[in-house]
């Protein structure tokens, strides 16, 4: 059964056109970017939680309330996600 996923998680594609099949790795990335709960669970029910947890674990980017809510799901430490990683790496400005 395809998903369906708010349409606003794509707001930079044609998600038509997206075959959800060979960009699962965008896709997966892009809903826990940006999706809500429902939109997690029909990804989760889609994809499966083994690539599920692939893709998150080397994703190069989610926000930090997303990370910790990924790891969460994953059952992983937040500190071993690539997005953590490479957040650490690149500290934001200083706070003046």
């Amino acid at each position: 059964m395809t998903p369906t996923f708010d349409k606003r998680i794509f707001w930079d594609v044609n998600f038509e056109k997206l075959d959800i099949d060979a960009k699962a790795d965008f896709v997966i990335t892009r809903v826990f970017e940006r999706g809500d709960i429902e939109d997690i669970r029909q990804c989760r029910r889609y994809y499966g939680d083994e690539k599920i947890e692939k893709v998150i674990l080397n994703a190069r980017f989610l926000p930090e309330h997303r990370m910790n809510l990924a790891a969460v799901i994953i059952n992983h430490d937040v500190t071993e996600l690539q997005c953590y990683k490479n957040r650490l790496l690149t500290p934001g400005l200083f706070p003046y």
